[in-house]
Protein backbone atom coordinates (compact mmCIF):
# COMPACT_ATOMS: atom_id res chain seq x y z
CA UNK A 1 0.00 0.00 0.00
CA UNK A 2 1.16 3.57 -0.40
CA UNK A 3 0.60 6.63 1.57
CA UNK A 4 -0.26 10.26 0.37
CA UNK A 5 3.41 10.69 0.44
CA UNK A 6 4.66 8.12 -1.57
CA UNK A 7 5.81 6.04 1.15
CA UNK A 8 4.57 2.23 1.71
CA UNK A 9 2.24 1.81 4.40
CA UNK A 10 2.95 -1.14 6.54
CA UNK A 11 -0.69 -3.55 7.74
CA UNK A 12 -0.43 -5.74 10.52
CA UNK A 13 -3.54 -7.57 11.98
CA UNK A 14 -4.66 -9.68 15.06
CA UNK A 15 -4.56 -13.59 15.17
CA UNK A 16 -8.32 -14.07 14.00
CA UNK A 17 -7.96 -11.06 11.37
CA UNK A 18 -10.94 -8.65 12.87
CA UNK A 19 -8.55 -5.95 14.24
CA UNK A 20 -6.32 -4.91 11.13
CA UNK A 21 -4.16 -1.53 10.90
CA UNK A 22 -2.19 0.46 8.50
CA UNK A 23 0.89 2.43 9.65
CA UNK A 24 1.59 5.24 6.74
CA UNK A 25 5.20 7.08 6.42
CA UNK A 26 7.87 6.96 9.34
CA UNK A 27 7.73 5.25 12.42
CA UNK A 28 9.04 7.25 15.73
CA UNK A 29 10.55 4.39 17.21
CA UNK A 30 10.53 0.30 17.63
CA UNK A 31 12.12 -0.89 20.62
CA UNK A 32 12.03 -3.92 23.04
CA UNK A 33 9.50 -3.22 26.28
CA UNK A 34 10.33 -5.31 29.82
CA UNK A 35 7.93 -3.68 31.88
CA UNK A 36 5.68 -5.60 34.18
CA UNK A 37 2.58 -4.46 32.80
CA UNK A 38 3.84 -4.99 29.09
CA UNK A 39 4.53 -9.00 30.02
CA UNK A 40 1.15 -9.42 31.97
CA UNK A 41 -0.75 -7.91 28.90
CA UNK A 42 1.14 -9.75 26.11
CA UNK A 43 2.04 -13.01 28.25
CA UNK A 44 5.16 -12.80 26.97
CA UNK A 45 8.81 -12.33 28.63
CA UNK A 46 8.81 -8.45 26.72
CA UNK A 47 6.85 -7.40 24.03
CA UNK A 48 8.27 -5.18 21.02
CA UNK A 49 6.66 -1.75 20.30
CA UNK A 50 6.62 0.26 17.11
CA UNK A 51 5.69 3.69 18.15
CA UNK A 52 3.56 5.46 15.73
CA UNK A 53 2.69 9.20 15.18
CA UNK A 54 -1.05 9.73 15.74
CA UNK A 55 -2.87 10.78 12.26
CA UNK A 56 -0.50 8.61 10.42
CA UNK A 57 -1.90 5.41 11.18
CA UNK A 58 -5.59 3.73 10.67
CA UNK A 59 -7.73 1.33 11.99
CA UNK A 60 -8.74 -0.83 8.18
CA UNK A 61 -11.08 -3.78 9.97
CA UNK A 62 -12.72 -4.02 13.49
CA UNK A 63 -11.05 -1.57 15.82
CA UNK A 64 -9.90 -2.92 18.95
CA UNK A 65 -11.71 -2.71 22.41
CA UNK A 66 -9.66 -0.70 24.90
CA UNK A 67 -8.87 -1.13 28.83
CA UNK A 68 -6.91 1.52 31.24
CA UNK A 69 -4.27 -0.84 32.70
CA UNK A 70 -3.73 1.98 34.63
CA UNK A 71 -4.36 5.92 34.96
CA UNK A 72 -3.28 7.67 31.72
CA UNK A 73 -2.36 4.02 29.78
CA UNK A 74 -4.95 2.89 27.73
CA UNK A 75 -4.38 -0.46 26.22
CA UNK A 76 -6.47 -2.03 22.94
CA UNK A 77 -6.96 -5.99 22.36
CA UNK A 78 -9.46 -7.46 19.84
CA UNK A 79 -12.92 -8.33 21.29
CA UNK A 80 -13.25 -11.45 19.21
CA UNK A 81 -9.67 -13.37 19.56
CA UNK A 82 -8.12 -10.94 22.52
CA UNK A 83 -4.49 -10.26 20.59
CA UNK A 84 -3.40 -7.49 21.96
CA UNK A 85 -3.37 -4.64 19.78
CA UNK A 86 -2.23 -1.01 21.28
CA UNK A 87 -1.16 0.80 23.78
CA UNK A 88 -1.63 4.34 24.38
CA UNK A 89 -0.20 6.64 27.03
CA UNK A 90 -0.76 10.21 28.35
CA UNK A 91 2.97 10.58 28.71
CA UNK A 92 3.43 9.92 24.99
CA UNK A 93 0.86 12.37 23.44
CA UNK A 94 0.31 12.18 19.68
CA UNK A 95 1.83 8.50 19.58
CA UNK A 96 0.28 5.24 19.77
CA UNK A 97 2.09 2.14 20.08
CA UNK A 98 1.84 -1.00 17.82
CA UNK A 99 2.82 -4.59 18.28
CA UNK A 100 5.67 -5.08 15.46
CA UNK A 101 4.96 -9.02 15.76
CA UNK A 102 1.63 -8.69 14.35
CA UNK A 103 2.65 -6.69 11.27
CA UNK A 104 2.14 -8.49 7.98
CA UNK A 105 5.98 -8.57 7.24
CA UNK A 106 7.59 -8.21 10.87
CA UNK A 107 11.13 -8.60 9.16
CA UNK A 108 10.56 -5.16 7.98
CA UNK A 109 11.03 -3.40 11.20
CA UNK A 110 13.96 -3.43 13.52
CA UNK A 111 14.55 -2.76 17.25
CA UNK A 112 16.82 -0.14 17.61
CA UNK A 113 16.41 0.10 21.59
CA UNK A 114 14.67 -1.66 24.90
CA UNK A 115 13.21 0.11 27.66
CA UNK A 116 13.09 -0.94 31.27
CA UNK A 117 15.36 -3.04 31.01
CA UNK A 118 15.85 -3.04 35.01
CA UNK A 119 12.80 -4.72 34.87
CA UNK A 120 14.06 -7.61 32.14
CA UNK A 121 13.85 -11.25 33.57
CA UNK A 122 16.71 -12.71 34.30
CA UNK A 123 15.90 -15.72 32.43
CA UNK A 124 16.07 -13.22 29.04
CA UNK A 125 19.05 -13.25 26.97
CA UNK A 126 20.97 -10.63 27.21
CA UNK A 127 20.54 -7.75 24.84
CA UNK A 128 23.72 -6.10 24.74
CA UNK A 129 24.44 -4.83 21.32
CA UNK A 130 20.83 -2.78 22.32
CA UNK A 131 21.26 0.94 24.26
CA UNK A 132 18.95 1.18 27.28
CA UNK A 133 16.61 3.89 27.82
Amino acid sequence: ARDGHGMSAVTGRCLCGACTFELSGAHNFIGHCHCDSCRRATASPMTTFIGHPDGAWRWTGAAPRMYESSPGNTRGFCGNCGSPMMFAATRFPSETHFYAALLSDPTTVEPEAQYHADERLPWMPAMDALPEE
